[in-house]
């Protein structure tokens, strides 16, 4: 239970409105005493008109009157007051919710790169929504019903004992046992809800890969395969879920019996005392059998509630896990700063958490302001690694990265990323218009500077083709576009941005070497005063680099310029005749 303390917190903020939700709760408990109370006296005044004790039916017939004037107001007012306070407690919990949604959202946005390799994105997404809703019922179902079977049995139980407390023992002696049997149903509904909880998980995450990974499942035919996996995976969750709904259909037949037996007391127990003489109104045994049955939800709800607990106390924990986490890419400064674009690695080794792998060893260079750097290696040598380690995705294991002179790490992570336009290898799009996705790198961002920068990226015509044009909505990672086109459109959600430090990782892969070429020669005239760390398999794109690094097996094999590199005769020369060859063939 200990998991829920969190929630304090919510409950604190919004503490006048659970006030008065608890106020308006008594209110409303109070007045649904006058209709057992009320129906009693009139079975009173019945029974003493055919007893002849009341001679004038008129005078009965008024008194009866009444009697259901009082039933039917004092049913309406606990009914409004009823209606407030689910109004009161409900939409608390509905912004305790969304206050909590937002908080994990902010806290998975928060999160370093190495947390979301260790998590899966369905399981991630089922916390924030299937753990945030089965919160959502402590906070308000199960509270709400907590106080009104709190308040209902403080107000009814000691009503029935300064009327009759012999009677009041018996009624009573089957509630308890209802509670408990009750509570043991809601431990293995809570057992089996875990269990179901996992399920649909699991469900959820092989179901966003599926949908995610549709155009490989496709090519390679494997629909049969997946579908196969799919009816596992659901006949597991429909087997689970049967399991759960076996345990919840003794729920209501218990309730039943105990109520019966209940009633049973009450006529038996009541009607013996009646007739010994000492209970002296028939009406106190009717107000008995509606009290039972007015206490038999609450006594219920008692188990209810803790399932409801329980499961919430499970899903917070859950939720806790990322909560408690603190990204491993820490802001360290307070104080916002102009970036100028220096860039200088010193030392720098890096070695990945998740696979254990060192991408990099002992790497030292230093670009200047303005100039561009170049890095060229093969697969797996380490090259996104540095761009990685330039906008602090991540922190280098050992060695320093230096930005204007400064440790990365002591400068403000929101300046350093606000200066920095970042187009990765694998260009992600969202699923929104084309002209939204690039001005997802500046919002504020004008159509005409939005069209300027599909300009400079070679990819304004190819937008020009769609009906739609710049408004033309994406689908799902922009699988509306082609390879090159998404990757054109990074580059020009990046050069929107205007930032100081531009960072091309292999960007133009999906490309011909002509658009490439024209692409890179924009991105020299607009990046004039930038500073830019160009990563590329082709040499005739990145000659003109102030600066080349050639990568193998995360240490540096060559460096120098274009000029330098081609007079050692080594790696860089070798590839770039195999390349010009290629070209000229």
């Amino acid at each position: 239970m200990k998991e829920l303390k969190y929630l304090n917190k919510f409950f604190v903020k919004y503490k006048w409105q659970l006030i008065l939700g608890f106020v308006i709760t008594v209110g409303a408990r109070i007045f649904t005493l006058f209709t057992p109370r009320f129906i009693g006296k009139s079975t009173d005044i019945i029974k003493a008109w055919t007893d002849g004790e009341i001679t004038d039916p008129a005078a009965a017939k008024s008194e009866l009157l009444f009697n259901i004037g009082v039933i039917i107001g004092a049913a309406a007012i606990s009914a409004i007051l009823t209606f407030f306070m689910r109004q009161t407690f409900i939409v608390v919990s509905r912004k305790i919710e969304y206050d909590l949604k937002n908080e994990i959202y902010d806290q998975y946005q928060r999160l370093s790169l190495n947390f979301y390799k260790k998590n899966r994105t369905g399981d991630l997404m089922n916390r924030i929504s299937e753990d945030v809703s089965k919160v959502r019922m402590y906070v308000g179902p199960a509270l709400m019903y907590g106080v009104m079977t709190f308040t209902l049995f403080v107000v009814v139980i000691s009503y029935m004992v300064s009327t009759a407390p012999v009677l009041t023992l018996y009624t009573l002696i089957p509630l308890p046992i209802l509670s408990v049997a009750i509570y043991k149903l809601s431990v293995a509904i809570n057992h089996r809800s875990t269990i179901v909880q996992r399920v649909l998980s699991n469900l959820n995450t092989f179901t966003q890969e599926s949908f995610s990974g549709v155009s490989v499942i496709k090519s390679y035919g494997m629909e049969p395969m997946v579908a196969s996996d799919f009816e596992n995976l659901s006949e597991e969750s429909r087997q689970k879920n049967i399991d759960l709904v076996k345990v919840q259909a003794f729920f209501f037949p218990l309730m039943a019996l105990l109520i019966g037996v209940s009633n049973l007391l009450v006529i038996y127990i009541g009607g013996t005392r009646y007739i010994d003489g000492e209970i002296e109104s028939l009406g106190v045994i009717v107000e008995f059998l509606l009290y039972v049955n007015m206490l038999t939800w609450p006594v219920a709800s008692v188990g209810w509630i803790t399932s409801m607990v329980q499961q919430s106390a499970a899903s917070q924990k859950r939720i806790n896990e990322f909560l408690d986490q603190e990204p491993s890419v820490q802001n360290h400064s307070n104080v916002k700063e102009e970036i100028k674009g220096g860039i200088a690695f010193k030392n720098v080794t890096f070695t990945y958490e998740d696979t254990n792998i060192t991408a990099l060893k002992n790497i030292s260079f230093e670009v200047n302001p303005g100039e561009t750097l170049a890095i060229l290696g093969k697969t797996g040598s380490g090259k996104s690694t540095i761009l990685e380690l330039i906008g602090r995705l991540y922190d280098p294991t050992s060695g320093q990265v230096l930005i204007d002179g400064k440790p990365a790490d002591a400068i403000h992570l929101e300046s350093l990323r606000n200066s920095t336009g970042y187009v990765p290898q694998d260009a992600f799009l969202f699923s929104e218009s084309i002209v939204d996705n690039i001005r997802f790198g500046r919002a504020e961002a004008t159509q005409e500077e939005v069209v300027e920068a599909a300009k400079n990226a070679a990819v304004h015509n190819n937008i020009m083709e769609f009906p739609k044009q710049y408004d033309t909505v994406l689908g799902e990672r922009g699988i509306t576009l082609s390879g090159g086109q998404k990757q054109r459109v990074s580059i020009a959600r990046a050069i929107i941005k205007n930032p100081k430090i531009v960072l091309f990782d292999d960007c133009l892969s999906a490309v011909d070497t002509e658009t490439e070429e024209e692409i890179f020669r924009k991105l020299q005239e607009i990046s004039a005063n930038k500073t830019a760390v160009v990563v590329s398999h082709r040499v005739s794109s990145v000659k003109n680099a102030n600066h080349i690094i050639i990568l193998e097996d995360g240490e540096i094999l060559e460096q120098g310029n274009h000029d330098t590199l081609m007079k050692k005769n080594g790696y860089y020369k070798e590839l770039y005749y195999k390349q010009l060859s290629q070209k000229e063939n």
